[in-house]
Order: structure tokens, then sequence, then C-alpha cells
């Protein structure tokens, strides 16, 4: 009020108010400031919570007399239904409740309310599409298709975007008795449903508004779903439909079959739900215990919270968002009031006093570290404690009543908090709404649910005699194990007394030095109880039992290293992945016709951004490994290295040969008879260093392929090829190029290979086709099997090209290092085609000519077997479809 009335929200650092359009825009956070005094209305119900009743009467005057809901500005439909549609409505709640109380509010007459049936009319434009899924976004003053809306072109939302409108639209369709809005929001929540993945009864992040297709097939509980969820089982609370607790059951029972890994919650692919998507949690999760409170599924949630206040106990704050072993993944922390909200409810289901000293910690924390002269700042970093200039309207409306309430006695309170449900924004809604203008008829319209074997479906609210039966210490119990989760989880670094005394405890094994050559390191697997598996494609393949681990101790250093290797591998399959290259051997007697699908690497040049590519005779190194000084440079100088895969990462080899000269590399797998045929396209990942000073391409082949480069070699002693990110027509090849003496068709050799091409037009084209569709392969590789292990394969470090990251397999040994974006190199100067063998023998050229008519043969099989194979993808890809 006094630093930043009217504007939507308060600046604490600089003590001034932030307006949208006067301040450095945000991006889509400021879609929640719409020039209505944001932080007052959501505020209004809280005033009342703490027994301002005169500051809320007050400032129920001020709403009315000054906000405008009419403003020419986009605004987010989420946002504006949770904090100010739910404001107002929770303002005028509580404003009847106080009227009928005699005292305060005597002279109102519902002009909250009206305001509030003003905005849903304004909202309602965003809901025209076929689906009845809002658009993200709506103009107050134009809507949504109008010229100057400067909105109504998204074509995604995210779930709890569209699905987190029930319980304000059905309670202004109670309170006004117009049933429209609850209508929409009906058809939204039920179009979401008849969309979830019906295997595993998930649902993604984001899906398109217009077709219903997910366009984000990952699945948490976290940000994008999370207020989905909680709608599904206020709703059946608040509106008494049996169909929103059926759908809720459904998803809860697979959230917690895949996704509840206790004490974490981590996301997971609804079409795979046995692979993680990602190995981080986000802060909005910290709801979900107080949902399990609602639900009566205690046990989980005392775990999940108490894994979570041990991370704020150990960064004062939640961090946006953490990796599984709670270090910090994103450190901001703007004030979120999720886990208090989680802390209440237990406190409330338990009546235990250890949830009195967690919220005791909370507010000392935020007087400690938050509180700044013009009200709380939130967390830029947690780790360092600067500040941001920011107070969101949801730290007033939401964590200021959770932590009031989490304290305050009955006599505290002057009316009883259990007639009314909380919504997302902890805005109060009456329950009497169940029975009021009963508009819409309570129609099951829950297709296909099955009844499913969980006794806590039984419940629907929690009851501490039923789930601790004279046992005080329950929660406790559960508690008392994760303790010290976090600190265990953060491997302690050895004090250098300890190491020079050799008492220091010996580091376990990190996933980012494990080599599956080194016995050392399968030792320890094994005594860490994870197991390893040799796949036919070389991989290698990790699965930890806890149960054949040496101790107790040993399990949890497997548990580590498997999480370790899962964020490894999830770091290296970069959710943007680069497809495949080719490489083409252009020299005779190919002349451009022979290209070989490769896989790319996440270093080096980028072949895509150099259209001409890379041409070069080819040369084999010494040693063919390339994991030392290359012994023969003069042979590699401006030559195209072949080496053979193995025995170091491929950032090292890459390095080795770029200092002996090369303009370029090809790694050709070592496993015997593996090829692209069959095994599915991979890219070569850096070794967790800069790569940026690799400047040349580097491309992989399996063994099929490279093996044809060498036999070519043996054959024709000069072989050239040319590495780009697709196969080039031969005009393309040799434009501008000095043409060798060889293929000049002055000659009766040039004259049959001519005949001989033209005769097999046909087989030109099955080799464009085959080429092109090859390239396609990786896109629907084939996956390994599911299971329910943590499931790594390891180091030779290539991660799959194609992979969805759903995979998190990693080949072995050659370059399994994390976290290496994909680099984007500057340009090499490197010489490109112009090499021309001085000493060639006619001889040469005689035999070359008659070994390649006796090859022609091979090669015709080879592309066969790739056409069958490349219908045999195909078909694989409708049936995915």
């Amino acid at each position: 009020q006094e630093h930043a009335y009217p504007a939507d929200e308060l600046m604490p650092l600089t003590c001034r108010g932030r307006v949208r359009g006067q301040e450095p825009s945000r991006g889509d956070v400021d879609d929640a400031l719409g020039k209505f005094s944001l932080t007052l209305i959501d505020t209004l119900d809280t005033l009342v919570v703490l027994n301002k009743t005169k500051e809320f009467e007050e400032a129920v005057k001020k709403v009315i007399k000054d906000v405008n809901l009419d403003n020419d500005i986009v605004v987010s439909v989420f946002e504006t239904n949770i904090r100010v549609l739910g404001g107002l409505l929770g303002g005028h709640s509580v404003a009847i409740m106080l009227k009928e109380k005699g005292e305060y509010m005597q002279w109102y007459n519902g002009e909250l309310l009206h305001m509030a049936k003003e905005l849903g009319y304004k909202l309602l434009p965003a809901f025209n599409t076929t689906s009845g899924l809002p658009y993200p976004r709506v103009n107050l003053k134009f809507g949504v298709r109008h010229p100057e809306a400067r909105t109504g072109t998204e074509t995604d939302t995210c779930t709890a975007c569209a699905g987190t409108l029930i319980l304000e639209f059905a309670a202004l369709s109670r309170f006004t008795g117009t049933s429209i809005f609850e209508e929409y929001a009906r058809k939204a929540l039920d179009f979401i449903w008849e969309k979830r993945q019906r295997s595993s009864n998930l649902v993604g992040v984001t899906i398109n508004i217009h077709t219903g297709d997910w366009v984000r097939k990952d699945s948490g509980v976290g940000a994008g779903i999370d207020s989905y969820y909680e709608y599904l089982l206020k709703a059946y609370v608040l509106l008494g439909d049996d169909s929103f607790l059926e759908r809720f059951n459904t998803h809860y029972d697979a959230i917690m079959r895949y996704i509840s890994q206790p004490p974490l919650l981590l996301d997971v692919h609804i079409h795979k739900p046995m692979l993680n998507a990602r190995t981080w949690m986000d802060s909005l999760l910290a709801f979900f215990p107080g949902l399990q409170v609602l639900k009566g599924d205690i046990r989980p949630a005392i775990e999940t919270h108490e894994m979570l206040y041990q991370v704020i106990k150990k960064h004062n704050f939640l961090p946006e968002a953490f990796t599984t072993d709670f270090r910090v993944h994103w450190a901001q922390h703007p004030l979120r009031p999720e886990f208090a909200e989680s802390t209440y409810f237990l406190y409330k289901a338990t009546g235990d006093p250890y949830y009195l000293e967690v919220g005791k910690t909370l507010i000392e924390n935020l007087n400690k570290y938050a509180r700044v002269p013009c009200g709380f700042a939130a967390m830029k970093d947690v780790r360092t404690g600067s500040h941001e200039d920011r107070m969101d309207s949801f730290f007033l409306a939401e964590m200021f009543k959770y932590l009031y309430l989490l304290f305050a006695d009955k006599e505290d309170m002057i009316f009883d908090i259990e007639d009314y449900i909380f919504t997302t924004e902890a805005h109060l809604l009456p329950l009497w709404l169940s029975t009021t203008n009963q508009t819409i008829s309570k129609k099951n319209t829950t297709t296909e649910y099955t009844e499913l074997d969980d006794s806590n479906f039984d419940w629907t609210c929690p009851n501490t005699q039923i789930l601790f039966p004279n046992d005080p210490m329950f929660a406790q119990s559960i508690r008392e194990p994760l303790k010290n989760v976090v600190d265990k989880s953060c491997p302690r670094g050895i004090s250098r007394a300890e190491e020079s005394l050799g008492s220091g405890p010996k580091p376990p094994l990190r996933a980012r030095d494990f080599m599956a050559s080194n016995p050392e390191h399968l030792e320890i697997l094994k005594k860490m109880g994870v197991s390893l598996i040799h796949l036919k494609d070389g991989r290698v393949q990790l699965v930890q039992h806890a149960v054949q681990a040496a101790s107790s101790l040993d399990a949890e250093d497997g548990l580590r290293f498997m999480q370790e290797m899962i964020e490894l591998s999830s770091q290296q399959q970069k959710e943007q992945q680069l497809p495949p290259r080719a490489v083409q051997i252009v020299s005779h007697p190919f002349f451009g016709r022979v290209v070989l699908t490769a896989g790319p690497a996440q270093f080096g040049m980028d072949l895509s951004k150099h259209k001409a590519g890379t041409r070069g005779f080819v040369a084999t190194i010494k040693p063919y490994n390339g994991c030392s000084e290359i012994t023969n440079p003069e042979a590699v100088k401006e030559k195209i290295a072949l080496m053979q895969r193995g025995q170091c990462m491929f950032a090292e080899k890459a390095r080795n040969i770029q200092k002996a000269g090369a303009i370029g590399g090809i790694v050709i797998d070592d496993n015997e008879g593996s090829s692209s045929d069959t095994a599915p396209l991979f890219q070569m990942a850096g070794d967790g260093k800069n790569t940026d000073d690799i400047t040349i391409p580097m491309l992989f082949l399996f063994n099929k392929e490279g093996n044809i480069i060498l036999d070519a070699i043996r054959e024709y002693e000069a072989v050239e090829v040319l590495l780009s990110d697709k196969a080039k027509d031969r005009a393309t090849i040799f434009k501008g190029k000095m043409i060798p003496n060889y293929i000049i068709d002055s000659n009766l050799e040039m004259e049959n290979m001519d005949q001989k091409l033209s005769e097999n037009d046909s087989h030109k084209q099955n080799s464009e086709e085959a080429t092109s569709a090859s390239q396609d392969v990786g896109a629907v590789s084939e996956e390994p099997e599911e299971g329910e292990n943590s499931d790594v394969t390891d180091p030779d470090s290539l991660a799959p090209a194609h992979a969805d990251s759903d995979s998190v397999s990693i080949s072995n040994q050659d370059s399994y290092v994390p976290g290496t974006d994909e680099a984007s190199a500057p340009e090499p100067a490197c010489t490109q085609g112009d090499h021309q063998p001085q000493e060639q023998k006619p001889e040469t050229e005689s035999n070359s000519k008659v070994n390649w008519d006796n090859k022609v043969q091979p090669m015709e099989s080879i592309l066969a077997d790739w056409n069958e194979d490349i219908e045999a993808f195909e078909m694989m890809e409708k049936d995915e479809l």
C-alpha cells in the first residue's frame, strides 16, 4: 500500500511498484501482470485469515473503486484465473461470511462477485478452440482473435494451464447461477482426460490445443502438470462429482507406480514410464505431500516432505530445481509457498510438533535472508544469498496464509477454516457451493475407468485416528531414515590431513571416471551390487540390484553411481539431437554413388552449417586407436583420418589427429558386424570439458560401413571421401573442382563405365533413395527393452543420435563424458578436394577397373539389404505412430 499501490507487484529492493511496460520485460513471468492491482486482489482473503478485518474492508473498497479489468493488455489465462478470479471469489466468500456475522461489511452487495463475473466473461474467448482447451493468453480488452488482440497464434499450452480452472469457474457458476463457466472448465478437463496415455494413465507437460497431441511427453508432479492433479481431487471435494475422484485415483495410481521413487518424485516418459525423463526435480512438486495428505496417503507424504526439508536446511531455501543427489540445478527461489503448504497439511493430519519446528525454520530463514526494508525479496541465488527485486503476489496470498494457519489456534480464527477448500493459490471457496445452483448434472463422464486395487481409495479425508493408531511416533519413524539423506548424497572430500595419514575414506567410483575395460572398476561395481551386461551392438548395460551389494553402504554408493550415470547419460542425450551425417566416397570408381550413414559428434565442425562439407583423401593413423600422439603425421596431414573406436574419449582422438594436421576424422566401430542397418544411430559425446578447441569434423561409422572404406583402400589405395550433412549429387560434388585424370572420359574405361552407369540408372535411384531413407532410419531406431532397474549403458560414449531422451543407454568407453553441449565450433581453414595422386600408374587404373567390376554385385547386395531394412523401419515407424 505504501510503496507500490496501485501497481500489480512490489519491487522490494527499489521500494516501488512494478508496472508492466515500465520495467524491462521478464518474458512469460510478466503475463501475470494486467494492471489490475494484482497483489491487492490476491491478498484479500489473507487479510481475513490474519484477522485484519478493518484492513480487509478498506482493501475491498479500493478494489471496487480503482481496479479496471478492461485493459488493452495480454495476460496469462492460467495466472489470471488462479490469482485474480480466485482472489475476487475468495474475497467475496469471506465478505459474505463477515456480513452474515453482522459486524463488518454490512454495506457489501456482491461487488467483488460482479467483478469476478466480468473477468470470467473476458477469459471465455480463450476457449474458442475445437478441443475446448483454452489459449494460454488472452487480451482483456480484445479477446483472442480480434486484430488488435496481439495473441491467438499460440498452438500449445501446459496441462496445468488448461486443467486448473474447474474450482474458480465452477464457483463462479455456482455463485452467479450462470452455468457457462463451469461447462467450459469441465470440457477442458474432459479433453485432457481423454488424451491421457492409455497404457500408463499419465499426461504430458504440454499439449496442442487444436489437435490434442502431446508436445512434451514427459510427466511428473511438478511444473506444467502439478495443479491439474490437485484440481481433480479438490473438484471432487468441492463439487461432489465422483468422476473427478475416479480420474484422480487412476492418475494417482500411475504416479505412485512410476513417478514416485521415495523420497524422490522423478519425471518419466508417458509412453515409457519405466524410463526417467530427467534427473532433477523442480520446487513446485513441494505441493504434492500436501495433496497426498488430502488424499490420505500419509507415508510417502512424510518421506518426500522430509527430503525437501533436508534440502532447505542445506540451502536455507528450496532451489527452483535440484538434482537427485540434491545439488542445486537452478539456484533461484522466488519465495514459493508450496513447501509451507505441505507443512501445514502434514501438521493438520499428524498433530506432530515437529512440523511446527519446520515452520519456525521457514519463518526464521525468511526474516534472516529475504527480509529487506520494503518487504521480502526473492532469492536470485540460494548459494550466494543474492536478492532479486521481486516479490510475487503469491507470497502474501499463500505463504503468509499457510504459516499463520500453521501456528494459529482455533480461537485465533474468526471463522472455521474447515468450512472452506483452498484453491491452488490458497483462496477460500466455501464447501456449501456443492449444493448450490447445480446447473451441471453430476454425470460420470469418466470413460474406461478401471477399479484399482488400493485400499486408500476408500478414504476421502485424512483421519489421524486411522493413520496413527496409538502411535504418536509414527511420523518420526518414517522421517528418521531420511535425516541425513542430503548430506550422504553429497560426496565428502578427503582433507589433506586425512589423505596424508591414509585414514580418509576412499571415495566411491564416480560415473565420469568409469571405464568398462578397467578390472578394478568392475570389481568396485560388483561390490556395489552393479552388474554389467554386454549387448550385441557392443554397448555395455549397467543394472543395479541393491541386495547383491556387499553392505548397505556399498548399496548406497551403487545407487548414487547409477543416479550419476543416468544424469550423465541424460546430459549426453540433449533434447536437440544432431541428425545423421553422410560419408560419400567420391573417388574412382565410386564417383559419389556410395553414401554411408554416419553418426555425428557433439563437438567439432558442425557440418549442417558448412554446406560444402569437408572433402579429402583418407588415411589410416598410427596408433589405430588414436589415443596417443600420432606417429605417422606425414601420412595424415591434409587428409581425413581413419581410426578405431575404443581405449579413450572421442574428443581425445579428435585432438590428436587435429594436432597431426588432419582435416577431419572418421571413427570406425570395433564391434565386428555392427551396422547402421540394425543398431540405433549414435552421436559421439565430448569429454565433459570445453571442446571449442576441436575445429575439424568428426563422424562415426559402424563396423559394416567402415569396412567398405577399408576395403576400398586395400583395392584402390587412394580413396577420397566427402563428409557432409547430407549426400550431394554428382554435379555438386565436382562443381568448380579440378577433375582428376582418372575421371576424364577420353578413354575406353570411362566410356564403359558411363555406359554401365547409364544401364544401371535405376540402381542410382535406389542408391539415392537408400541414402535418403537411411538418414531417417535413426529417427525410428530400435529402443532397448524396458526394465524396472536402472539401465545405463556405458562409456564408449556414443549417445543415441535420435533417441528422444527416453533411452539412458550410453555406449562403452570411448567417450562417455557428461554434460557436453553441442559445440558450435568456428569453421576450420581446411583444403577440400584438390588432392590428386601424383604417382598413379595405368596398370593400377586397369586393375582398379577389373576389381570394381568384380565388386559391383556385393554393392548391389548391400543396397538390397539396406532397402529391406528401410522398409522394415518404415513399418516400425507406422506402428509407433
